[in-house]
C-alpha cells in the first residue's frame, strides 16, 4: 500500500497525526477511518495488519493518534471520551475536505464505542465496525479500581494502563455520565459488524453480545477464536482485516465502481514490498494479490513467490487458449487442467537447448482434457498449447526497460 502522513486540525492549536494507507494505484474505491484502543496508538501492529487488508481491497484507510497519544500534540489528561469523539469526528472530515468523506468506520476497545458514539455525526458513514468493543464506554471508569476514588476526591490521579502510567482528570468521568450507549447503538442506522474474542480478558464476550442485541439490522456477528484483546497475534489481525474488507464492500462501495472499465493509460500493474520481509502487494487494475518467499529463505510464506506466479500464468494462459479454440470449434472440451513444475537445470542436461554451460530454467507442463474428444482433436490441442501468448512470451526475446521514478 501506498503511506501518506498527513497532520490533522484538532481542538485548538493541536494537531493529530495521521497515515492515510492506499491501494497501491492511489485511486480507492472508498474511504474508512480507524479508532485505536484507549492509550494504544495508530501505530499498533494489529491495526497495521487490518488496514492492509483493507487497501488490498482498493478502500484507503486514514489512521490516526487520538489527542495526547502517538505523534499528536497536547495532553492525554486533558482528554475524555467525548473528546476521543470529537477527534474522530474532526479526522472524518478532514478525510471529507482532502479526499472523500469516509464511507466505513472501524474501532478497536474504546476506539469502537467512540466509532459508534461518532457514526451519527459523520454523514458519509455507512457502515461501522468494532472490535473488542465495550457495549458501555463506562467500562473503563469501572478498571481503574481505588484510582476512581483519588480522582474524584483530588480531581485526577495516576493510572496504570497496560504497563503506563497516565493522569487522568475528573473530567474523564463526568464525560462518561453524559451518554446513552444503549440509545446510540440502537439508533447507529448503518450495517455493523461487531467482532470479539469469547477468551477476551480485558472486554469481556458479552459486551458483544449487548451491542449486537441493542443494534438493527443490517447487522453481523463474527468471532475472533482464541484471539487476545489487542490481537497481538498477527494471524488473528489478518483474519479480521479480511473479514471486514469482505463484509465492507457489499456497504460501502457501489457495485458499478468495480465494474467501471479503465482507460487503456491505466491498463498497469504495481507491486509493492515493504521494509521489512519480502510479502509484496500487487495491483493488477482493479485486482489484488500478494506474493512472498517462504519461510526458509526468510519470507513468510503468506503467498506464491515470484516464480510460482509466471508459472501460473503459463497455466492459466494455456487453458484459457485451449478453451477459446475448442469453442471456436465447437469441440466438446468440458475443462483443460494444465499442471506445471518450475525448475533449475543445468545446461548440459537439456540436449536441445542451445545454451550449454550453467543453469537454465525448466518448465514442466501436463495438460488433461476433460470431455468425449477424439484422439486427434486432443492431439491438436497439445499443439495449441504452445501458442498461447506467454508461452510465445517466454521462449521469445524480450525486452525489458527499467527507469527510477523521479522525485
Amino acid at each position: 500500500m501506498q503511506l501518506k502522513k498527513l497532520e490533522i486540525p484538532g481542538r485548538g492549536t493541536q494537531k493529530l497525526a495521521a497515515l492515510l494507507d492506499l491501494p497501491l494505484d492511489g485511486k480507492p474505491l472508498a474511504y474508512a477511518v480507524f479508532a485505536h484502543c484507549f492509550t494504544c496508538s495508530k501505530d499498533l501492529k494489529a491495526v497495521y495488519h487490518i488496514s492492509r487488508a483493507l487497501t488490498r481491497e482498493r478502500i484507503a484507510v486514514l489512521r490516526f493518534d487520538f489527542t495526547g497519544l502517538g505523534e499528536s500534540g497536547g495532553d492525554f489528561a486533558d482528554t475524555s471520551f467525548l473528546s476521543n469523539v470529537e477527534d474522530l469526528v474532526a479526522a472524518a472530515g478532514f478525510l471529507e475536505s482532502r479526499f472523500e468523506g469516509p464511507r466505513l468506520l472501524i474501532g478497536h476497545s474504546l476506539g469502537g464505542a467512540a466509532v459508534l458514539q461518532a457514526a451519527s455525526a459523520i454523514s458519509s458513514s455507512k457502515a461501522v465496525v468494532t472490535i473488542a468493543a465495550p457495549a458501555d464506554p463506562r467500562h473503563v471508569s469501572r478498571t481503574l479500581g481505588p484510582a476512581k476514588e483519588t480522582i474524584v476526591a483530588m480531581g485526577q490521579a495516576e493510572v496504570n494502563i497496560s504497563g503506563r502510567s497516565f493522569i487522568l482528570k475528573k473530567k474523564f468521568l463526568d464525560d462518561l455520565r453524559q451518554i446513552d450507549p444503549e440509545a446510540t447503538i440502537r439508533n447507529l442506522n448503518r450495517a455493523l459488524l461487531v467482532m470479539h474474542s469469547p477468551t477476551d480478558d480485558i472486554v469481556g464476550i458479552e459486551n458483544a453480545a449487548r451491542i449486537f442485541q441493542t443494534a438493527r439490522h443490517p447487522k453481523s456477528f463474527v468471532s475472533l477464536d482464541q484471539a487476545d484483546h489487542l490481537l497481538s497475534n498477527m494471524a488473528d489481525s489478518r483474519y479480521a482485516g479480511a473479514v471486514i474488507a469482505a463484509w465492507a464492500k457489499r456497504y460501502i462501495v457501489p457495485p458499478a465502481a468495480e465494474k467501471e472499465a479503465l482507460p487503456p493509460q491505466d491498463n498497469r500493474i504495481a507491486a509493492r514490498t515493504g521494509p521489512v520481509g519480502y510479502l509484496t502487494e500487487i495491483q493488477v487494475n482493479r485486482h489484488s494479490l500478494v506474493a512472498d518467499e517462504p519461510t526458509a529463505v526468510g519470507g513468510t510464506d503468506q503467498g506464491p513467490t515470484p516464480f510460482d506466479l509466471l508459472v501460473a500464468a503459463l497455466g492459466a494462459c494455456t487453458s484459457m487458449t485451449l478453451r477459446m479454440y475448442a469453442d471456436r470449434k465447437g469441440w466438446p472440451l468440458e475443462a483443460a487442467s494444465v499442471r506445471l513444475k518450475h525448475e533449475k537445470i543445468h545446461a548440459s542436461d537439456c540436449a536441445s537447448c542451445e545454451l550449454q554451460e550453467g543453469m537454465l530454467d525448466r518448465i514442466e507442463r501436463e495438460i488433461e482434457i476433460e470431455g468425449p474428444l477424439n484422439a486427434e482433436q486432443k492431439e491438436r490441442l497439445l499443439h495449441i498449447a504452445d501458442r498461447c501468448p506467454v508461452h510465445k512470451t517466454l521462449t521469445s526475446e524480450v525486452e525489458i526497460k527499467t527507469r527510477l521514478k523521479e522525485a
